[in-house]
């Protein structure tokens, strides 16, 4: 058998992978270029200024014709998104949301600080949320579902969308790590009431910072520009709706995307399918291989493997010890992989775990629900077993048939070594 790396052997790469910024890793003059233009315009603010050049409004329709809707909105973040989300679908004090065990903690912050308490359902293979589960925690204070695709695999969405329509519940589909996914021929995000997406720095296309809401509810969207603009639609007529009823406006906040992440979205957006149809053809390229060496490794569900946008390769492997061992050897090969959110579900992190925000009696927790909202660590055991076994190699869009040969050789070795080791 091939001697390790971390035994003295010779390493499967001589140097280190692409870092796993996809969209910052095909930055070019391009992006500089609309950037400096904005600036050298002296209008950085989307609404006014000496000299606007309307980049957010390009980029947002842009994306609503890619993505064959009505209504994008750029925004700062993809959190502010999804709190924008909840506030237009008038989600807040004294309502619960489904959110997945397995996500970032951005999901169930965001239901947070929109006044709402996060309820948790646990994953599948899949490493997204298992349909299966809805129905564990549904109540009558239950009011919406964030369905959240895990590096970039679609969600299941057919049985989640048949749960919310039976119990009347609104679906968020939260694909920040997903753009460009599809389900089944239609583009993730674009199935629920409200998609949200994010640009934040190792997402698939990136400003650094940034994100993006999308619906084709103009109710929704009214109160979503409302609620991201201090209360206020600037730009009534764009849409067609100057008649928008300001009886019904309300307080909101400040979410604005400014002038210069538009200026840099416009550019990457046009990189998003050179970006995927790359990642696609290495992840597949590289799963074949191991397949065929290793017939009996088990790889992450796809809920559609042609809609995966192959951002990264998720193998499930036998054992925590297993997968912690694998990790390790790995990292000698000069081959990255690692496990999601430190190997535990989000509801495990302390701030939920215990229930503890910035506001007094830890609102809004201090809700007295018919049916008390208590975290357990054992809740959602499908989760706890997966995370801490699923190992992700990350694939950049820059990698060549080479790079995929040495990695696929390296999991190999690796693998082959610790299975026979542990057995």
């Amino acid at each position: 058998m091939t001697k390790l790396a971390m035994e003295g052997g010779r390493p499967a790469r001589t140097k280190p992978l692409p870092p796993n910024y996809p969209g910052a890793t095909v930055y070019g003059a391009e992006e500089a270029q609309g950037a400096a233009e904005v600036i050298h315009a002296q209008s950085p603010f989307r609404y006014y200024g000496p000299n606007v050049k309307n980049e957010v409004r390009t980029f947002e329709e842009e994306m609503a014709r890619h993505l064959n809707v009505p209504y994008v909105l750029g925004v700062t973040s993809c959190t502010a998104a999804l709190v924008v989300a909840l506030k237009a679908l008038g989600i807040g004090y004294g309502d619960k949301v489904i959110v997945p065990a397995i996500t970032f903690l951005a999901t169930p912050g965001a239901v947070v600080c929109a006044n709402a308490v996060p309820v948790f359902v646990d994953a599948d293979d899949s490493m997204n949320l298992d349909p299966a589960d809805l129905e564990r925690v549904m109540d009558k204070d239950v009011k919406a579902i964030i369905a959240v695709s895990i590096l970039g695999n679609p969600c299941d969405m057919d049985p989640i969308l048949a749960f919310a329509k039976k119990h009347n519940l609104y679906v968020i589909e939260d694909v920040a790590q997903s753009c460009g996914a599809s389900y089944k021929g239609k583009v993730t995000g674009t199935m629920g009431d409200i998609g949200v997406y994010s640009f934040q720095m190792n997402k698939i296309l990136t400003a650094g910072e940034g994100g993006a809401l999308v619906t084709s509810n103009p109710e929704l969207f009214d109160r979503a520009v409302r609620y991201h603009d201090q209360g206020m639609f600037r730009d009534k007529a764009r849409y067609g709706i100057e008649s928008a009823d300001e009886e019904k406006a309300f307080i909101g906040q400040n979410y604005r995307m400014s002038e210069i992440t538009g200026a840099v979205l416009n550019e990457q957006w046009k990189k998003l399918g050179g970006i995927v149809s790359s990642m696609q053809t290495r992840c597949r390229e590289l799963q074949a291989k191991l397949t065929a060496e290793l017939p009996d490794m088990k790889f992450r569900r796809l809920a559609d493997p042609e809609g995966d946008i192959g951002s990264n390769l998720g193998m499930i492997l036998p054992s925590t010890a297993f997968t912690q061992a694998f990790i390790k050897a790995m990292a000698a090969e000069n081959i990255g992989a690692y496990t999601l959110y430190g190997s535990r579900p989000v509801y495990m992190l302390p701030q939920l775990f215990h229930q503890r925000t910035a506001e007094k009696d830890n609102f809004p927790f201090n809700y007295p629900f018919e049916n008390p909202v208590v975290y357990t660590e054992d809740m959602c055991p499908q989760a706890v077993d997966y995370i801490a076994r699923t190992v992700y190699v990350p694939i950049s869009p820059l990698l060549t048939e080479q790079d995929v040969e040495e990695i696929a050789e390296g999991i190999v070795k690796v693998y082959r070594h610790i299975a026979q080791v542990q057995v």
